[in-house]
């Protein structure tokens, strides 16, 4: 660690983690003092330059983000999880183990994100089906990724949609409802367009 960044009490580093310039652990969220959340680190995880994360977060091993990452309070984050530069991760989310999560994409609160599951950049999830509407803050529900789907770049996924376990989604698209494990789809609104076990690769995940 060095002399420009903050780590605030209540946080708990795990051996050989690496905190570059201008990070800041632990910052405090509203309604909240310092040290009244604990914040757990793993072993060699990695916070470079200008990230920011809030107390309350229980953080892996092997941990990393890109520069000037945003993470809010009270997540639950898996070991061997990247998220990628210009990131945000909301409050209450669920990320699994070895996780990737490219940069400039948008994690609402109460998402969740199974493991090996991977994110393209500049991919956007939602939470609340009618913004700004009554009540809309008490009903909000974040997208459910299961393991091993992969999400293409510049992708929209709506509030409390699931994708599917080992299912792919196009680049550009924007997903209404659920993808079934397995299947591929792509486009505004995103369709079925073939299976993963179809395209012309050779991959298998059990």
């Amino acid at each position: 660690m060095n002399g420009t960044s903050i780590i605030l009490r209540g946080v708990r580093l795990g051996r050989g983690v690496v905190i570059e310039d201008f990070c800041i652990l632990g910052a405090v969220p509203r309604g909240n003092r310092e040290g009244d959340l604990e914040t757990w680190i793993g072993d060699d995880s990695v916070f470079r330059s200008h990230t920011v994360v809030y107390a309350g977060n229980r953080i892996g091993a092997c941990f990393q983000t890109g520069n000037k990452v945003n993470i809010r309070e009270q997540n639950e984050i898996g070991d061997n999880v990247s998220i990628g530069t210009l990131s945000v991760v909301e409050h209450h989310v669920r990320i699994g183990n070895g996780v990737r999560i490219h940069s400039q994409v948008f994690i609402p609160e109460y998402s969740v994100i199974e493991d090996d599951a991977w994110i393209g950049p500049n991919v956007v999830f939602t939470n609340a089906r009618y913004p700004q509407s009554p009540g809309a803050k008490n009903s909000l529900k974040g997208p459910v990724i299961r393991s091993h789907a992969r999400i293409g770049a510049n992708t929209t996924i709506l509030p409390g949609v699931t994708i599917g376990r080992n299912a792919l989604v196009g680049a550009g698209s924007v997903v209404t409802k659920d993808v079934p494990d397995g299947y591929v789809v792509a486009g505004n609104p995103a369709r079925v367009i073939n299976t993963v076990n179809h395209l012309p690769y050779n991959e298998e995940h059990t």
